[in-house]
């Protein structure tokens, strides 16, 4: 049975209001050809004046002076062309305007909700959608939110009729937010209060996980006599097929949800991730990777240096560490290529940087086709003038999803033009 989110009424009845008018791209008719491009390939470094040949929908040829047969060919002398970009960590098309209930369906009530997908509630035609694309980002992660077993998240591309369309087959993402105190209080009554409340919910959470045990292990064994929607659906994260992204930033948090989890081997992403850069040695005997969200950010605590969120993706290279930078939020994703440019201004390589939201994005989704240019990847494509890490060189003039070249005109720009006649 089809899982939606509590909120998918509401959302279906603002969507009608809130979309916007780019009509999605036909399926590619014909090879196309990109001509003389500076090739950012992110697998084989950066390749000058060299020809991509792309047909429906994959990279079929690499090389210079490409024969061009029946393609479209795109004169890209002097521009730089790269994979399409891929955020992490998202509410693109669950959130239109953030505070209106009725046009955000990221969250759920209660504590228990794995059955839920967050893409259930999204919508291809968010006028948000436009203003995301033209920075390059092709695909993103549509995560639930919530308190702690909050639901599933997607990958989804950002072209599309329908939210059938729209899906990219990646592997199964669960998602916990980890029990944690924003701000303890000076109070001592109401720290008190506040960390009873904690572990609280850290006692409901461990309890949940055993529970969903039970049942993978009565389902291994053909003796579950009553379904439980929940630990049906969970039923991927036990067996090893799905990944569990636990929002969780501090080491104390960290090391907490190590222990909590391990005895169920599963496969770990944490998303935030601040601390985790000092927790390599534990982060590397379970296998786990991180999605590191506060390249732009503060730092966490006051005692520290104001560009230490811009140095963490470079210590957590140093440290050994998988990661992949995404930038959490609906509009404010488009900023991802600049949170990657400003954490190559502080210590990481740019290439590093570029790998860091598109290729290492799509293995943290499982997904191994995308990414990167390389024959028999998807043709999802950019093609800039300038570095599209720079925000004051970066100006993207294609963008091709699946071999498409995508309209990337928006509201903005709508309005641009409007203005510029008064």
């Amino acid at each position: 049975m089809k899982q939606t989110l509590f909120a998918l009424s509401l959302g279906l009845i603002s969507c009608a209001t809130l979309a916007h008018d780019m009509v999605p791209a036909s399926p590619q008719s014909q090879p196309i050809l990109i001509h003389n491009a500076r090739v950012h390939t992110v697998l084989n470094g950066v390749l000058d004046a060299t020809d991509v040949l792309f047909d429906k929908g994959k990279i079929v040829a690499i090389g210079q002076q490409l024969p061009q047969a029946d393609a479209k060919v795109i004169d890209a002398t002097g521009q730089d062309l790269y994979p399409g970009l891929i955020a992490l960590d998202t509410s693109i098309g669950i959130v239109e305007v953030e505070m209106m209930r009725p046009s955000n369906d990221a969250f759920e009530v209660g504590e228990s909700n794995p059955q839920l997908l967050a893409v259930s509630a999204f919508n291809p035609d968010s006028e948000l959608i436009p203003t995301i694309r033209v920075n390059g980002i092709t695909h993103a992660q549509v995560v639930p939110q919530g308190d702690a077993l909050a639901g599933q998240s997607s990958l989804v591309s950002l072209d599309s009729w329908t939210i059938e369309d729209a899906l990219v087959a990646s592997a199964p993402q669960f998602h916990l937010y980890w029990p944690a105190i924003r701000y303890l209080s000076k109070d001592k009554e109401v720290a008190a209060k506040q960390l009873k409340a904690r572990d609280e919910q850290m006692t409901r959470l461990a309890e949940q996980l055993e529970d969903g045990y039970r049942y993978y292990l009565a389902d291994k064994a053909g003796t579950v006599q009553k379904l439980d929607n929940r630990w049906q659906t969970a039923l991927p994260l036990y067996q090893g097929k799905a990944s569990l992204f636990i929002h969780a930033n501090r080491s104390e948090e960290i090391e907490r949800a190590i222990a909590m989890t391990r005895p169920y081997g599963f496969k770990l992403v944490f998303v935030g991730g601040y601390d985790a850069w000092r927790l390599a040695d534990q982060l590397g005997e379970i296998g786990a990777s991180v999605i590191y969200n506060r390249t732009l950010s503060l730092p966490l605590r006051k005692d520290e240096p104001v560009e230490m969120s811009f140095k963490i993706p470079a210590l957590l290279k140093q440290a050994g560490v998988p990661f992949a930078i995404g930038f959490s939020g609906d509009w404010n994703a488009r900023n991802l290529p600049f949170a990657a440019g400003q954490a190559a201004a502080y210590g990481l390589s740019k290439e590093e940087a570029l790998k860091s939201i598109t290729l290492d994005a799509a293995k943290i989704l499982g997904v191994d086709d995308m990414g990167a240019i390389a024959v028999g990847y998807r043709a999802n494509l950019l093609l800039s003038k300038g570095d599209i890490l720079d925000p004051a060189a970066s100006k993207i003039d294609a963008v091709f999803i699946d071999g498409r070249q995508i309209d990337l005109n928006n509201r903005q720009q709508q309005l641009y033009q409007k203005y510029l006649k008064r």
